[in-house]
Parts: structure tokens; C-alpha cells; sequence
């Protein structure tokens, strides 16, 4: 049993990991890189480059809820 309740609180963790990275993701635009109508002062994030700043967010947002 005490194995079952581990899963079940880090399954909950990383649930809870996923709303804030999510939540912060769309908020922010966070890793899609500026948005311009044009013009930009950089190049645009590839797909890949996005998916990289998400994953590093979620991790981030892992050790948060994990401190706590």
C-alpha cells in the first residue's frame, strides 16, 4: 500500500507541476519568443526550441511544487 500512495502523490505533484507550467505558458507566451507584426529583433523560435523552453518550465515548475 505505501507504494500506491508514492504514486498517487507524485502523479498529484506533477499535476499540479503541469496546471502552473501551463498556466504561466499561456500568460507569458513563454518560449514562442516575441510576436511581432513584421518586423523582429530575432529570429523565431523553431518548433523544437519551444518544446525545449516547455519541458525546462515544467521541470522548473516541478522542484517548486515539489519544495513545498
Amino acid at each position: 500500500m505505501p507504494e500506491e500512495k508514492s504514486n498517487d502523490s507524485q502523479r498529484n505533484t506533477d499535476e499540479v507541476a503541469l496546471d502552473m507550467m501551463k498556466f504561466i505558458a499561456v500568460t507569458t507566451g513563454y518560449g514562442k519568443g516575441a510576436a511581432s507584426a513584421g518586423f523582429s529583433s530575432g529570429k523565431a523560435r523553431t518548433p523544437e526550441e519551444h518544446a525545449d523552453a516547455l519541458i525546462e518550465l515544467f521541470e522548473r515548475c516541478r522542484k517548486v511544487v515539489g519544495a513545498s
